[in-house]
């Protein structure tokens, strides 16, 4: 299935975990959302955490890194062509708030990802590295980090699938709650 290591004793739970995950994206209740703005995102990031409100601790997001470190606040865009004759353009952006850390620098990496796991109250975050982000990434907690590994032995597996494999298990032995 996936390159996780797991105790003996936790073995029958992560397979469950996994057998519920698949069902999970067979029956369509697992939900993935493109978008191609930072404003689609975050606002359907907010519209959905808002709707999830009620499922408390059962409720998972997984979500993009890095998808900009800053981004114009939609009460700040204007409706028409800015006009050049009007002199220079001073503009205020606003800071995305960090989910995920993506770098190109692996001395930070970890770093960063437990500054943003303190500063935004979360459960864990997933720290990865730009040039090993498909093939590996580190799930940091505050019980410790936790490496996540592709599975090389399935032609088209990516990270993804066992790191979701990872947080299923995480929520589904109570771990984050």
């Amino acid at each position: 299935m996936s390159n996780i290591l797991v105790r003996q004793s936790h073995s029958e739970a992560v397979k469950g975990t996994i057998r519920d995950h698949h069902a999970a994206v067979a029956d369509g209740i697992l939900l993935k959302l493109p978008f191609v703005t930072i404003f689609e995102y975050l606002q359907m990031l907010k519209i959905i955490s808002s709707s999830m409100r009620t499922l408390g601790p059962r409720a998972m997001f997984y979500l993009a890194a890095a998808v900009s470190d800053f981004y114009v606040p939609w009460k700040s865009m204007v409706e028409h062509k800015i006009q050049s004759a009007s002199g220079p353009l001073d503009m205020r952006l606003m800071q995305v708030p960090k989910m995920l850390s993506l770098e190109t620098d692996s001395k930070i990496l970890l770093e960063k990802a437990i500054m943003a796991l303190k500063k935004y109250k979360m459960n864990a975050v997933v720290a990865n590295e730009l040039l090993t982000r498909k093939e590996v990434v580190t799930v940091v907690t505050d019980n410790g980090n936790i490496s996540v590994h592709r599975d090389k032995t399935w032609a088209v597996s990516d990270v993804e699938d066992p790191l979701i494999d990872l947080f299923n298990f995480l929520i589904t032995s109570s771990m984050f709650l």
